[in-house]
């Protein structure tokens, strides 16, 4: 069952397991969601924080039979949902970049378009008011 549950995650991530013997019998089993080779974006912080389950070893046996249904079902799902609002975010950015780009190459103004030059004539004289003895306002 433990797969079953994972095998949404396991589509997007790589994925790690810690069992830890507690005291009383206890156990925790952790499920560390991890960047899978090839992948072209890191993880976000909630994407790579580990699913923690600390119980008897009966009862994470008990909730694992559960499947989609139990806790780590639940968990796996909402980690699911995460994933996949961040990755059409991601496409989003990557869209909106791209268009952004192809919209700023498309503004070159014909002045600086490549082979065709536009001067600006320089003033040959002062204005009329203008006054030897003060420096030309801008006002």
């Amino acid at each position: 069952m433990l797969i079953t549950c994972l095998l949404p995650l396991l589509r997007r991530y790589s994925l790690g397991f810690d069992l830890v013997a507690g005291p009383d019998d206890t156990v925790t089993l952790a499920v560390i969601p991890r960047k899978p080779d090839g992948a072209a974006h890191n993880l976000e912080s909630g994407e790579a924080r580990p699913i923690s389950i600390t119980a008897s070893a009966a009862e994470i046996d008990a909730e694992l039979a559960r499947g989609e249904g139990g806790s780590l079902g639940e968990l796996v799902a909402a980690r699911k949902t995460l994933a996949d609002q961040l990755a059409e975010q991601r496409e989003v950015a990557e869209a909106a970049r791209t268009a952004a780009a192809e919209a700023a190459k498309a503004r070159v103004p014909a002045a600086k378009a490549p082979g065709r030059v536009t001067k600006t004539p320089a003033p040959t004289s002062p204005p009329q008011d203008a006054n030897a003895d003060e420096p030309t306002s801008l006002w």
